[in-house]
């Protein structure tokens, strides 16, 4: 049903929209970010989990989107508000356990459950209420009331946008794993590194 809507798009609209959304994707971002800096401290495979959790986040705000909550949501500032700080703190609480766990120990790297990265990447962009904003702004320019329901056109096409997105995250927490064995090699200080990184998410997520 959905699929049947999406193909009613014209290729040219489609092709735009997918263009767009990569380069949105492959901007730094805090989800680029945060798993840059799971796969420096954890290793590719780290990275890997990290962008996957991200990506059930972002399928988080698309049913939201989808719903309509998250018109609700960008209506009462103090609700925005409040899940922004409670992100922040998400944030620093990494970069505080990351600063104090200590110089990296190579055979333990990727030694962590995936269960805990995943949920740390899905919470860090659960956290962050700017997806669903973006959504809500990014993906109706994109719909036609002519080609099927509105609703379905943008959960199709938020669809597309999850996928690619967290396939890109994904790729950049497999090159922050391999820079990180790298710098874990030749200095230690892959912690240390991956703790400046949450904290300055904290940061640029309250500073905006």
């Amino acid at each position: 049903m959905i699929w049947e809507t999406l193909a009613n798009i014209p290729v040219g609209q489609l092709t735009a929209f997918i263009a767009g959304g990569l380069v949105l994707n492959f901007a730094p971002g805090q989800d680029v970010f945060f798993a840059s800096a799971c796969g420096i401290q954890g290793g590719p495979r780290a990275g890997v989990l990290a962008g996957f959790g991200v990506g059930l986040g972002v399928l988080m705000h698309l049913a939201m989107a989808t719903a309509g909550l998250g018109a609700v949501v960008a209506a009462h500032p103090e609700a925005l508000r409040a899940i922004k700080y409670a992100g922040a703190a998400y944030l620093l609480w990494l970069a505080w356990k990351s600063w104090n766990a200590g110089p990296v120990d190579p055979s333990a790297r990727g030694s962590v459950r995936p269960w805990n990265i995943i949920k740390r990447g899905f919470l860090s962009n659960a956290l962050n209420p700017k997806p669903v904003l973006f959504l809500l702004a990014f993906l109706p320019q994109f719909t036609n009331p002519d080609w099927g329901p509105v609703w379905q056109q943008i959960l199709g096409l938020g669809l597309i946008f999850a996928l690619t997105g967290t396939l890109v995250t994904i790729g950049y927490g497999i090159v922050g794993g391999v820079a990180g064995h790298v710098i874990g090699k030749q200095l230690g200080l892959v912690n240390r590194i991956a703790a400046v990184m949450f904290a300055g998410l904290a940061i640029r997520l309250v500073a905006k």
